[in-house]
């Protein structure tokens, strides 16, 4: 069954354009009531759990969402800004039915999404979306008075955080003498991960931790790390992290500015698990994973498979492997001994102790995996279409993967939160790389102007 609103991590668009709208939340919110309550143990209220980024228009959307559950016959607990991790975390130790984040992630405040955690802090399975979406399509009717849901906010929702964050590393672990930089994007990590690295004994340079409501992911954060790479070189600090506006996502600054992404950070994570005997025999990574780290994790002995693009899917594909690790290249990593989802803190804080308990550096650490040349671009698009059903991109992908012979790989991927397709080439040689990738991200531009 296709969905109508649900994309790869849940519902997003422009606010104020359908489905983004405070009616369209009322409804989605009765309707996930609905769904919801039919898993009410002994008779009880079930409870779920909402929590948000900075974005202005996250107050709008959380009042539309709580007058629809407890229409439905829902309790509410309220967070406030907090990660979507921390969401997922609260959803099962509350024993809360369900966890729901108002964000749009990495996207800009005109943006926003919601997104869904099961009762055990995972994506929603798609059984449960088809449900919701079902709902939606019927009338809205309030339950008897006596019936309706009850709404609380929960004051101390930051401070569990921090403290299970920092349950994470071992008890003797400590962060001294580090001197760290870190970006929050004005987004929902801004009174979180400071707290978590102070407390943990860095030395701590915050930017991005003045959240006005438009300024998330404004030149800051993970998808824009320039100011992060120039305030480690300024403050003489060891290391930047970066976080995307909902916290879910890291990437990491090396002292002399540069970018190691997720890829690398998956890497050195898995390196030190492998090293100290904690690894699976794999990791999990997605179709944009570079060939680099399939290589390097070959040569550590551990088994590598790709799922489709989405923490979703890696979650899924962790799961039936039996495996703790996997994670995106965006900075999504997922350690399934510590959260059921993708946590930038929690991730993080798996590198640092990687970093202090082998004695060497970032660079050292990233440095036995040799990431091969990759081009991306993405193509805007305007409608709806099926990138298998035309020819002429079936041609143009052909012929790019005959240039590439067998020395590389050829990926498009419509993105599942904006609308865009994303045109990706990797191969060996970076000039011929970037030079294959724009001629077809052309051609998948004009191949999708005629068929729309």
């Amino acid at each position: 069954m296709s969905r109508q609103y649900f994309g790869t991590d849940g519902i997003r668009g422009r606010v104020g354009e359908a489905p983004i709208t405070p009616d369209f939340m009322l409804k989605l919110g009765w309707a996930c009531g609905r769904v919801f309550a039919r898993l009410a143990r002994n008779g009880a209220h079930n409870t779920v759990i909402i929590g948000k980024d900075t974005r202005v228009s996250g107050y709008m959307f959380e009042s539309a969402l709580e007058a629809g559950l407890v229409a439905a016959g829902v309790d509410v607990k309220l967070l406030g800004p907090m990660p979507t991790p921390a969401v997922a975390l609260m959803t099962r130790t509350q024993n809360a039915v369900a966890g729901i984040v108002i964000s749009a992630s990495h996207n800009p405040y005109y943006d926003n999404g919601i997104k869904f955690f099961s009762s055990q802090g995972s994506k929603l399975p798609d059984d449960i979306e088809h449900a919701i979406e079902r709902e939606l399509e019927c009338a809205l009717e309030v339950v008897p008075s006596r019936d309706i849901g009850k709404v609380v906010r929960v004051a101390d929702a930051a401070g569990r955080y921090i403290e299970f964050c920092k349950a994470t590393v071992p008890d003797s672990f400590t962060l001294r003498g580090l001197k760290i930089a870190v970006d929050c994007a004005h987004g929902a990590t801004y009174h979180i991960a400071p707290n978590v690295l102070v407390e943990l004994g860095a030395e701590v340079v915050s930017m991005g931790v003045q959240p006005d409501g438009f300024n998330i992911n404004e030149g800051v954060g993970s998808t824009d790390t320039a100011q992060l790479s120039a305030l480690v070189r300024d403050t003489g600090a060891d290391i930047g992290i970066a976080f995307d506006g909902d916290g879910d996502r890291v990437l990491f600054i090396d002292v002399d500015g540069s970018l190691v992404d997720g890829d690398e950070l998956l890497y050195i994570i898995a390196t030190h698990r492998a090293v100290n005997g904690t690894s699976e025999s794999g990791v999990v990574g997605t179709l944009m994973s570079n060939l680099g780290l399939e290589l390097a994790l070959r040569d550590l002995g551990l088994e590598f498979v790709r799922a489709r693009v989405g923490d979703r899917y890696v979650k899924e594909l962790m799961e039936a492997h039996g495996w703790r690790l996997g994670g995106e290249s965006s900075g999504h990593i997922i350690c399934a001994d510590h959260t059921t989802t993708g946590d930038g803190i929690v991730a993080a804080l798996q590198v640092l102790v990687a970093l202090r308990e082998s004695g060497r550096s970032l660079a050292e650490l990233r440095s036995g995996m040799r990431k091969c040349p990759q081009a991306m671009i993405n193509v805007p698009v305007n409608g709806r279409f099926v990138l298998a059903e035309l020819p002429a991109v079936a041609a143009a992908v052909k012929a790019t993967e005959q240039a590439l012979s067998s020395r590389g790989r050829v990926l498009l991927r419509p993105s599942g939160t904006e609308p865009l397709v994303r045109v990706m080439v990797e191969g060996e040689d970076a000039v011929e790389v970037e030079r294959l990738c724009e001629g077809l991200a052309i051609d998948v531009a004009a191949a999708l102007r005629a068929a729309l």
